[in-house]
């Protein structure tokens, strides 16, 4: 069975919208090593149209103008790519094909036994839909020592809750932290009465 993880960037105040303006000041060395782990052993590439849009409007240009990135465009390019849209038509970029249900086709793919990992790039709503249905494995988030203040956010509001188990972390010389977490449960469910003697002062 797949590995399905996801991969954000992110504020402290929970935006995973990039802006240019508070996400490449940050963006060094390090952290291009660890975006590049990410997307090592990637099988698909799952995307929302407007993730899509964007990587489809920048990559295929910089591949080809065989700068120091046309090695990770290349990448990207290569590799098949499932996107979350509405209709059957031409993606215009090779080895891109849409899902009108992206749900479905993640459970497939996860169920696929020639399918060794999944990535998730970007695509906010996406994650949503697969944390929803139980399906995401890793969530992996640079989270940006700065407030955005203004930009989607990653979780909406609703219910169930989703509690998280964290499987590693990194900091790198920027102030970016690399979290990568897994679905998980609460530690338990102990409510304020349950916990007195562990404020301070208590018992």
């Amino acid at each position: 069975m797949a590995t399905i993880v996801s991969t954000l960037f992110i504020s402290l105040d929970g935006v995973a919208e990039i802006d240019p303006a508070w996400h490449f000041p940050y963006f060094d060395e390090r952290m291009g090593a660890a975006v590049g782990e990410d997307y090592e052993d990637v099988d698909v590439l799952v995307l929302g149209r407007v993730t899509y849009d964007s990587f489809a409007g920048a990559w295929p240009e910089r591949e080809a103008a065989g700068g120091e990135d046309a090695t990770f465009a290349a990448q990207l390019g290569d590799v098949r790519k499932v996107v979350a849209t509405r209709g059957e038509q031409d993606l215009g970029w090779r080895n891109a094909e849409p899902s009108s249900d992206i749900v479905q086709a993640v459970t497939a793919l996860k169920a696929d036994p020639r399918i060794g990992k999944i990535l998730v790039a970007g695509s906010i709503s996406v994650v949503r839909q697969l944390l929803a249905a139980g399906l995401l494995d890793e969530l992996s988030l640079f989270v940006h020592p700065v407030a955005a203040r203004s930009g989607e956010r990653l979780f909406d509001d609703g219910e169930p809750i989703y509690p998280l188990h964290l499987l590693r972390s990194d900091v790198f010389p920027t102030g970016v932290v690399r979290l990568v977490y897994a679905p998980s449960e609460l530690p338990g469910s102990q409510t304020y009465d349950d916990v007195t003697d562990k404020v301070p002062g208590g018992a």
